[in-house]
């Protein structure tokens, strides 16, 4: 029986790939690279074999950063600059941010890493009020 597979994709669809749901880990990052990198409270990463990805398309378009001095990179698109997975500098990882899935995996997260340096707004916003939609 072949791995199901999961896809995703950058928000103007322009890069799109395709994977094998072999996941190994799924982290929730709080560092504040990763805070500056996602714009957010958090970074949603994926971690699997680095040579788990087939690029479909616009792989040409993929930007990356490495941020001097630190192990850690950021990939976006070119076009409209959604995160997209990239080879982990140490070789040994593919790392997939997860809100460019568009196929949802077996596997949940399983950590929040780096919390001491989490927003220090991060946990009021895990109570506050919920709308399913932009509140008037």
């Amino acid at each position: 029986m072949p791995m199901r597979k999961i896809t995703g994709s950058c928000l103007c669809d322009t890069v799109r790939f395709e994977c094998n749901d072999s996941i190994e880990s799924f982290h929730l990052c709080h560092c504040t690279q990763c805070q500056k990198a996602t714009g957010s409270s958090h970074a949603s990463n994926l971690f699997t074999a680095v040579n788990n990805i087939q690029w479909l398309k616009g792989s040409a378009s993929i930007k990356r950063y490495n941020v001097p001095g630190r192990n850690i990179s950021n990939a976006f698109c070119g076009e409209c600059g959604s995160a997209l997975p990239y080879a982990s500098l140490s070789g040994k990882a593919l790392v997939i941010p997860a809100g460019c899935l568009d196929t949802t995996p077996d596997i949940m997260p399983s950590s929040h890493i780096f919390y001491a340096e989490r927003a220090p707004w991060f946990e009021s916003a895990m109570v506050c009020k919920k709308y399913d939609s932009m509140p008037d």
